[in-house]
């Protein structure tokens, strides 16, 4: 698992291009907000998180078949982790958008789910 990163993946790279392609610029990775979210946007208040279908235990994965125990407690604990990021993130003030892995195949899909993400205006109190 030490050859797993988290950061610069291939479908983070994907979604990064989409968006610059937009003419959004945002920052990666940054360090102060919970969860260390993959592309923020500042002025827009609005954070993209990229989740691995595998890690983030999307619906297209099934628990590998052996050691299964193990997989299922850490693929648990992994979308508790992401839950509770979301809420931290939302407390904030920022809006999120998760971006699986198995969505980037589609590029052109995935380019209408980003704007429609990027473009919402926020809601007024």
């Amino acid at each position: 698992m030490s050859k797993i990163h988290s950061e610069n993946t291939t479908p983070e790279r994907k979604v990064r291009k989409i968006v610059f392609r937009l003419g959004y610029r945002y920052g990666l990775n940054v360090k102060n907000l919970p969860g260390k979210p993959d592309l923020v946007f500042p002025r827009l208040k609005k954070i993209i998180l990229v989740h691995g279908c595998f890690w983030h235990w999307h619906k297209c994965k099934h628990l590998p078949k052996t050691n299964v125990d193990f997989w299922e407690q850490k693929l648990t604990e992994n979308r508790k982790r992401d839950r509770r990021t979301r809420r931290e993130l939302k407390k904030l003030g920022w809006e999120s958008f998760v971006v699986w892995e198995c969505w980037t195949k589609d590029e052109e899909k995935l380019e209408k789910k980003l704007r429609r993400f990027l473009e919402k205006q926020p809601k007024l109190l």
